[in-house]
């Protein structure tokens, strides 16, 4: 391996956004630095799958369904 090319890989402390902290080993910041979520996986929607419903009167997968409807069978 080429020296002085890469980047310092060392171990930090995560806080979740609920309180509970694990070990790993990363290049942010510093050795045994913290480093506090704002958002991560048990919050947010994206992992979630959030409360957000598909509300569709008429629009485009209305439009998929009935002119695609049986194609896929049932």
């Amino acid at each position: 391996m080429k020296q002085g090319i890469h980047p310092d890989y060392h171990t930090i402390k995560v806080v979740m956004t609920d309180g509970t902290e694990f070990v790993t080993r990363s290049c942010y910041g510093v050795e045994g630095e913290t480093l506090n979520l704002d958002i991560d996986p048990k919050v947010h929607p994206a992992w979630t799958g959030g409360t957000q419903q598909l509300m569709d009167r008429g629009g485009r997968v209305s439009r998929f369904n009935s002119k695609f409807g049986g194609l896929f069978g049932k």
